[in-house]
């Protein structure tokens, strides 16, 4: 293919696709979804406010904004948050400013939120949602994965065990599944996911002047 030809490829438009990954805690959806941001130049991460205290190494504005419940009630009331949920007693939302400009111009978000949160986004954006549910090999699995964060609590762990098996019975409600038994193979597959979103043929707004040039 001549330099030509690829240029013109290349030019053309898209919008971008609202990528969901969700999934019950421990089951690998926030690994996933990092490992798109670090090797998709196109897609770009939708910092979430929380209200939860800092994790170690976590930074405001880089891994989350980190609010109040007073300050996040706020956002949420005045129409700030594309999506947002409380869990365990802590906060959650998706600033909404953020994700249309992104869209507009071309660029995919990433989101790694619970089912709730897609209800919200596939309701609020119904055109640009392309989502995936994360599921463990099994339920022994996940709790192994869990105890293996140094960061939580037995008492949190036990509390998002709990709450897993309810999570799981929403997988009918997402576009996609993938089974995360082996990492490598669940990012793939997801990459596979997040790539047909992009060349769905209405998502691609310049298509129709590109084929002009070949007179069809």
């Amino acid at each position: 293919m001549s330099n030509a030809a690829s240029d013109q490829g290349k030019a053309i438009k898209r919008r971008g696709v609202c990528f969901v990954i969700s999934a019950p805690s421990g089951a690998g959806k926030s690994t996933i979804a990092n490992a798109l941001r670090a090797s998709e130049p196109k897609l770009r991460h939708s910092v979430s406010v929380t209200t939860r205290q800092p994790r170690p190494g976590e930074k405001e504005g880089v891994h989350y904004h980190f609010r109040t419940m007073a300050q996040f009630e706020e956002m949420a009331a005045q129409g700030e948050l594309l999506e947002w949920a409380i869990v365990f007693g802590r906060g959650y939302g998706t600033p909404r400013a953020p994700v249309e400009e992104a869209l507009n111009a071309g660029y995919d978000m990433v989101f790694d939120i619970d089912w709730q949160g897609h209800q919200q986004i596939r309701a609020a954006l119904p055109d640009d949602v392309v989502s995936l549910f994360v599921l463990p090999p099994s339920l022994k699995e996940l709790e192994r994965r869990l105890h293996s964060r140094a960061s939580d609590h037995p008492d949190e762990i036990a509390r998002r065990m709990a709450a897993a098996r309810d999570e799981i019975s929403h997988w009918r409600e997402f576009d996609h599944v993938v089974v995360n038994t082996e990492l490598d193979r669940a990012i793939f597959e997801s990459r596979a996911v997040l790539t047909a979103g992009r060349l769905l043929t209405r998502r691609q707004t310049g298509l129709a002047d590109f084929v002009q040039t070949f007179g069809a």
